[in-house]
């Protein structure tokens, strides 16, 4: 080991983080419970077959009038 050697340097945030995690440890689990909420779903691929089917094709200009 280098005797010159300086701690490792850990930023604010990085001990925010480390301390949260120390005082709530069920802090990753609870994570992954809200991510599988929002993110972790079954895709139903007919549903979504339907809706692109079902779209609209929108004009060039969308506020050009039907008037002439």
């Amino acid at each position: 080991m280098n005797l010159f050697r300086r701690p490792d340097y850990k930023s604010d945030t990085t001990l925010f983080i480390e301390q949260l995690k120390e005082t709530k440890p069920t802090l990753a689990a609870e994570q992954r419970t809200g991510l599988s909420l929002l993110w972790n779903r079954i895709v139903d691929r007919d549903a979504w077959k339907g809706f692109r089917s079902a779209k609209v094709a929108q004009k060039p200009y969308v506020y050009q009038t039907n008037n002439k």
